[in-house]
């Protein structure tokens, strides 16, 4: 099974193992970080898994190898932010294993699993402003606390569903209260908002069309947010225009939140309530809660495994509940209860020897969970030093110790000799005290090289004499510098430092050289290596040389980005310190002053290019893409994968290459020469002296 944890992550286990001890955690693993959420399965690869963290960050996972490369949806170039849900729905097309439906505001296909998409409808909501909704009675200002935080951008798809009796009969509900239809894959649209008993703007929880009757699909409404906590659940016999309430006799304090169908008998109908799970073997006439164990808590999900048929249940406490071969409901009938006994279907049985990895039913290896280290990752070389490489300070200090040790037995008369102002050590000049201080110290280098020789990592090496080891990560150096902040060692398990990106497979060679007093030698080698990757058996050395081009592009790109936004920040500092100074020059500068403004907003349509609009970025309002959301979200989605780059990802990377390129011609105009400029005529009206350029001096 495979599903959400709430902020643990989304998480794949088996419902069974051979082991007589059962299900441990070392049978569960991780399929993407984050806040859990919906995780779907390639019905015809089980090994390839879609699973998403908050606002629709949606990854496709190769249980084979471990990797996962990002496939959400980016917007073009008009740059306009689609509006996802903190829970983005996302389905497999039952007509064809390859096709996904992902939905923000607007609903996308996929046919290459997500490797390209295509917007398919026009926004489906009814495009309200979050900002000019009540809430608890009135609209709040935008310092209210928590105002937007960690909230989802209100108007967006969150129920999903395609009919599986015809293809293109697509269902979509949204958090503002309509249900949207299309039987053309998105050519057309059928738009409800009005549903018997259910308030206007009602959040439509779940969507689903029935296996056995291509007319009939179910709809469920949450109203919580309105303080409303009655059960909404109906049924369409007719695609949506008409509508009947099947909610029954479900108890009346408790919204209906997830629906699932039997496979084989279209009456028998299960949903998940925030106080329980329920079934009604007369297409939803009565229910009947599940208990046998089930606890009374928030089911959020259902789904049916269909060869197993196995009702598997996920809850809000981030637990997987299983009603192991639900047969037996099929069965049930009112004359079957007015017999003696009854016997109801048996399902097939397995036969094998439970196998005993801690030796028992509950083990004798000490500790529930024990983590033991790998070996390094990547490439490990193991190298030799005769000695440490000792700095000017280090080499002093020795002599001075032997000198010291030689005249140990000269007591007497060293201290004679002190006396006489002599002494067997020369004390260091004040120029050798000061080369001890300024001395970069002795590094020791592992540099590996591709098969054409061309250096590609330099792998800092340990200064110690004797065997030592060092590994490189198989990847290219960071384009950036990376400075640890405070809030990575509270938090490091959350934080990834810059990476490049990673080597292609093939023949390698490292030296080993070291760096001492300022001179550069080389100690050892070259010796040769291979780089053999996992995973890459389907991909050519066309595709393999396409990935390193592509990614050596957006790692060139990542660079000069960099460094422009941080010359963008330098430079907000120097005009902060420039308006000050133009605030103490006694002067008329109000000319000055003006250009300073005009210099400070160009700078900030620049940098809100660069790296986004930040201040409303505080305030979680949806911005559209900088060109640095977009590097960073190609390279954090490429970060797991050694696949080819998807379409998308090229095609986001061409937008910013393009939008990029503009953005630094307007920064080196406003750096080399308007602020240039500006500082001059600061210097000729006799400002106090900014940081960032070098006065003008002259003797009087």
């Amino acid at each position: 099974m495979y599903g959400g944890t709430q902020d643990n992550s989304s998480v794949g286990g088996p419902s069974r193992t051979l082991k007589i001890n059962g299900i441990t955690n070392e049978d569960w693993f991780f399929t993407q970080g984050g806040d859990g959420f919906r995780s779907v399965i390639d019905p015809e690869d089980p090994n390839t898994v879609y699973a998403e963290y908050q606002y629709g960050n949606l990854t496709r996972f190769d249980r084979r190898t471990g990797q996962q490369i990002g496939i959400q949806p980016q917007p073009g170039p008009d740059n306009v932010p689609y509006r996802w849900n903190w829970d983005s729905p996302i389905i497999i097309s039952p007509h064809s294993h390859t096709r996904l439906y992902f939905a923000a505001n607007t609903l996308f296909r996929s046919d290459d699993r997500g490797d390209t998409w295509k917007v398919i409808s026009p926004d489906l909501t009814r495009q309200i402003d979050r900002d000019n909704l009540p809430v608890m009675g009135r609209v709040w200002g935008p310092d209210a606390v928590a105002k937007n935080a960690s909230t989802s951008f209100y108007g967006n798809i969150v129920a999903l569903s395609e009919s599986p009796h015809k293809d293109g009969l697509i269902y979509v509900g949204t958090d503002d209260g309509l249900i949207q239809v299309t039987s053309d894959a998105g050519q057309n649209w059928t738009r409800y908002d009005n549903f018997p008993g259910v308030p206007k703007f009602t959040y439509v929880s779940r969507l689903l069309a029935s296996q056995h009757n291509a007319g009939v699909v179910y709809a469920s409404f949450d109203n919580h947010k309105m303080g409303d906590f009655k059960p909404y659940l109906l049924k369409s016999s007719d695609n949506g225009h008409t509508w009947n309430s099947i909610a029954s006799n479900l108890p009346a304090n408790g919204p209906v939140l997830a629906i699932a169908e039997d496979p084989v008998n279209s009456q028998l109908l299960f949903v998940g309530t925030e106080f329980g799970l329920f079934f009604s073997l007369d297409g939803g006439g009565h229910w009947t809660q599940l208990k046998g164990g089930m606890p009374t808590i928030a089911v959020r999900d259902l789904a049916i495994q269909k060869q197993a048929n196995d009702l598997v249940a996920a809850t809000f406490g981030r637990g997987f509940y299983i009603l192991d071969d639900l047969t037996p409901l099929r069965h049930v009938s009112a004359q079957a209860f007015q017999q003696q006994g009854a016997l109801f279907p048996v399902r097939d049985a397995l036969m094998y020897i439970e196998q005993r990895p801690v030796g028992g039913k509950h083990g004798h290896l000490g500790a529930t969970y024990f983590e033991a280290e790998n070996p390094p990752y990547g490439a490990v070389f193991t190298y030799y030093l005769k000695d440490k490489f000792k700095t000017k300070k280090e080499l002093r200090q020795e002599k001075e110790k032997a000198a010291s040790e030689e005249s140990g037995s000269q007591t007497s008369s060293k201290s004679k000799e002190s006396q006489n102002g002599t002494s067997s050590a020369n004390y260091p000049t004040m120029d050798e005290i000061r080369a001890e201080a300024e001395e970069q110290p002795p590094a020791v280098y592992l540099v590996i090289s591709d098969s054409s020789g061309t250096p590609v990592r330099r792998v800092s090496a340990t200064n110690e004499a004797g065997l030592n080891r060092a590994s490189w990560d198989l990847r290219y150096p960071p384009s950036e510098v990376h400075t640890p902040s405070p809030e990575e060692g509270d938090f490091a398990e959350f934080f990834q430092p810059p990476t490049g990106p990673l080597a292609m497979p093939g023949e390698y060679s490292v030296t080993l050289e070291a760096r001492v007093h300022g001179k550069t030698q080389r100690l050892a080698g070259p010796e040769k290596f291979r780089v053999n990757a996992l995973g890459t058996e389907g991909m050519n050395e066309q595709d393999r040389a396409a990935l390193e081009q592509f990614q050596q592009k957006v790692a060139h790109l990542d660079r000069a980005l960099t460094g422009a936004i941080q010359t963008g920040n330098d430079v907000e500092k120097r005009l902060a310190s420039i308006h000050q100074s133009l605030r103490d020059t006694p002067r008329d500068v109000s000319g000055l002053l003006s250009g300073a403004d005009e210099i400070e907003a160009r700078l900030r349509d620049i940098m809100r290019a660069l790296r986004g609009d930040v201040i409303l970025r505080r305030r979680q309002e949806n911005t559209p893409a900088a060109i640095n959301d977009r590097i960073n979200q190609i390279e954090d989605e490429e970060r797991f994968s050694t696949s080819r780059p998807t379409q998308t990802h090229i095609d986001s990377f061409n937008i910013a290459a393009q939008q990029f390129g503009d953005q630094l011609g307007k920064l080196r105009q406003l750096v080399d020469v308007d602020l240039k400029k500006l500082e001059e005529d600061m210097e000729k009206a006799g400002a106090p002296w900014t940081p960032g350029h070098v006065p003008e001096w002259s003797p009087r």
